[in-house]
């Protein structure tokens, strides 16, 4: 080398160069994709113990003292309100639902549904008062009454509160059976009513509720009275143009007071077959709240019924309405003679016990009553 020239610098080898590179390019990918799993993990456990903080149900602890209530047939089971605002189609249509289990999966206490169709006031409503008291747990109370009746019920009645919305009714009128149906659809919304009573303002108990209501669950039947009635207000009144749905001779008259256990019950509120046909032909003087039930009962369901009515009146002067009876003949003498002075069948047995109610009291017979009943009839 010459003095004074310049000396060139060493150049590295390309290919050490090329693997120093390659080794911090796997360094940081290494160190970029451990980070990023890390960081995926750790949100991915922090979401999940959000959601499964507020969808799962804590298990309960041995300290912890408050206790969850269970939902489970509460609603369902529970008696809905009398008032609602359901149309007639809407509401026979709700109560004619039954279930295909027969057992209930729940403590169900049976009670007796009493179905009040009146014009106006229950005038005999403190008799009825001290027939209910102390058994509040076995009945319900449905008062169908004319919606341009004003009434004013204290609170600690057991009739404040169960006025079922109602319509306008003609005694004698087909609007009478659809306030029946009505009556009876109402009471089948509470799954407890077992048994169904239809009485008017005019009707008093012969026996004290206990009696009654053992006398109503025992039984195997439910009572409609029906016969067959040839003359003016029996076969007379049938209309040829019921057949072939309805004939002549399955054609029955009874009286329009009845009893029945739920199964035939929702039968009953469920049929649009004979319905149909008494709507379209029982007119004028047909008077289909007598016929209708005798004769859809007669037709279908016979074999369920004891043929005969619960509640007691006097048809001996004739007419074309019972006897209604006064305040003075309002005696012990009368009241035990109409609780025992008969013999029927009952489950198959010879009893005594064939009417369970009573009518016509007038509004008069009411002190009589408060006086004599209780004590006669055992009430409290």
């Amino acid at each position: 080398m010459k003095n004074g020239q310049a000396q060139r610098p060493s150049t590295a080898n390309p290919k050490i160069l090329s693997l120093f590179n390659l080794m911090c390019f796997f360094l940081f990918f290494g160190s970029g994709l451990a980070i990023g799993l890390t960081v995926s993990f750790y949100l991915q456990d922090f979401s999940f113990n959000i959601q499964l903080k507020q969808f799962s149900t804590p298990i309960p602890t041995t300290n912890r003292t408050e206790k969850s209530s269970r939902i489970g047939l509460k609603e369902y089971v529970k008696p809905p309100n009398v008032i609602h605002d359901m149309k007639d189609a809407e509401l026979l249509w709700r109560a004619s639902m039954v279930p295909r289990v027969g057992e209930f999966p729940f403590k169900r206490v049976p009670k007796i549904a009493f179905l009040f169709l009146t014009r106006g006031s229950l005038p005999l409503a403190p008799l009825w008062e001290m027939f209910f008291r102390g058994h509040e747990a076995l009945y319900s109370i449905y008062v169908h009454s004319d919606p341009s009746f004003n009434r004013t019920v204290p609170k600690s009645s057991v009739f404040y509160g169960r006025s079922i919305p109602s319509q306008e009714v003609q005694w004698g009128n087909f609007s009478m059976l659809e306030a029946e149906r009505r009556l009876l659809a109402n009471a089948l919304l509470d799954i407890s009513n077992h048994r169904f009573v239809l009485l008017s303002e005019s009707c008093i108990p012969l026996f004290n509720f206990s009696t009654i209501y053992s006398y109503l669950m025992a039984s195997t039947k439910s009572f409609i009275e029906a016969y067959d009635l040839p003359g003016p207000v029996g076969r007379a009144r049938y209309d040829h143009r019921m057949k072939p749905i309805v004939t002549i001779g399955q054609w029955r008259k009874g009286s329009q007071w009845f009893e029945m256990d739920r199964g035939l019950a929702i039968e009953v509120i469920s049929d649009r077959k004979y319905f149909a046909v008494f709507r379209e032909c029982c007119e004028a003087s047909c008077y289909a709240d007598e016929h209708y039930l005798p004769t859809l009962v007669s037709i279908e369901f016979w074999r369920r019924n004891a043929n005969r009515s619960l509640t007691w009146v006097d048809w001996s002067n004739g007419g074309a309405h019972p006897a209604g009876f006064w305040r003075r003949d309002v005696t012990v003498e009368f009241l035990q003679s109409l609780r025992t002075e008969s013999h029927c069948q009952y489950n198959g047995n010879n009893t005594d016990i064939c009417f369970l109610f009573a009518r016509k009291f007038l509004p008069g017979t009411l002190n009589r009553l408060l006086r004599v009943a209780p004590k006669l009839m055992k009430f409290n």
